[in-house]
């Protein structure tokens, strides 16, 4: 891993960490999604999470900077930690490079920190793989865990970030000079109303990305729904991956979890767009499953959760040898966005 192009030598995601007025409602959603919550941190009231290589903190402290940032935005994300060889390297490279410090944050979890997006979070988090976990030195067990069974989720694929129109490029740069990410999509995309720009930043690290939505035009679209909600710019949302989607789904809790619908005609010709999909082709019609192909002979699966924690949602995505993000599917999507705000009534 060179320095050159990966600057604070990052590695990863480590975890996201949440914060809501109703705690309760968000432990029901991570349960539906097959999460485990087995540890809280030492001495705080912050509550571990985890599947697989997916790992979520729950902030329920009453004071300090997750319960500030929750009171501004609702159910938010209100911190990522974020992988690199050494936190304190990571942390005077990214001040070095641009970065506001956050080590003044009140009651923040215990690691170097900068400021992010929208004024959350980034922790740089030096302790995994073969270095042991910041769970097992900095949490402790809890007597009554809830174990679920795993549905499949591996690893958070990518986030993407909503900011206000006129604002993209400051937040891409933002990225780019002080963790050295690079562009590797961009996108203009119209729906029946409204419409956005993104661009697609890929870790200096390659193991994921961040695309960023800008809105376009009349301040209905998706984009600035979010940040009127959100009152702000952040997280829209996280992509879990998985290597059976169709599988997750089926064991998915679909009285928690509800996902967009799908315009119907989508299904007229994806298949013979993209034959070689492996899947059974009626299961991936009856969850509304998206599907899209860079390439012939390799593909990917995604589907989207409608809003679940104020204006943030959840994409779960399955990749066949297709580092794309579904670009073929990006008009479908919008309209299915714009149907879902017009069943409510905002277009």
């Amino acid at each position: 891993m060179t320095t050159v192009n990966n600057p604070l030598k990052l590695c990863g995601i480590e975890f996201t960490e949440y914060a809501s007025p109703d705690s309760d409602y968000m432990e029901k959603v991570f349960y539906g999604f097959g999460f485990s919550k087995t540890k809280k941190l030492k001495g705080r009231d912050v509550d571990y999470f985890s599947q697989n290589d997916i790992h979520f903190l729950l902030n329920k402290e009453q004071k300090g900077f997750s319960q500030a940032f929750a009171k501004s935005h609702g159910p938010a994300i209100c911190s990522m930690g974020w992988r690199v060889e050494d936190a304190q390297f990571a942390f005077e490279q990214a001040i070095e490079r641009g970065a506001k410090s956050a080590m003044d944050a009140d009651n923040k979890l215990p690691y170097p920190a900068i400021y992010g997006i929208g004024d959350s979070l980034i922790y740089f988090i030096d302790v995994f793989g073969d270095k042991g976990s910041i769970y097992q030195n900095d949490f402790e067990d809890i007597a009554d865990p809830v174990l679920n069974k795993d549905k499949g989720f591996l690893r958070v694929d990518h986030l993407t970030n909503n900011v206000y129109q006129g604002t993209m490029e400051k937040w891409a740069n933002f990225y780019k000079d002080v963790f050295g990410f690079t562009e590797v999509r961009y996108f203009d995309i119209k729906g029946e109303k409204s419409a956005l720009v993104s661009y697609a930043l890929q870790s200096p690290c390659g193991l994921f990305s961040i695309p960023i939505n800008e809105g376009k035009g009349t301040s209905n679209n998706q984009i600035d729904e979010y940040l009127d909600e959100y009152n702000g710019p952040g997280v829209q949302h996280l992509a879990f991956i998985t290597d059976d989607l169709v599988g997750s789904l089926d064991q998915l809790d679909k009285d928690i979890i509800d996902t967009l619908n799908i315009v119907p005609e989508y299904y007229d010709d994806v298949f013979d767009r993209i034959p070689w999909v492996k899947e059974d082709k009626q299961r991936i019609q009856d969850h509304q499953i998206l599907v899209d192909s860079q390439n012939e002979n390799s593909y990917l699966l995604q589907i989207f959760t409608k809003n679940i924690f104020g204006p943030i949602f959840i994409e779960m995505i399955q990749r066949v040898d297709d580092q794309g993000f579904g670009e073929g599917n990006f008009t479908a999507l919008f309209k299915s966005i714009e149907l879902n705000q017009m069943e409510r009534g905002v277009l």
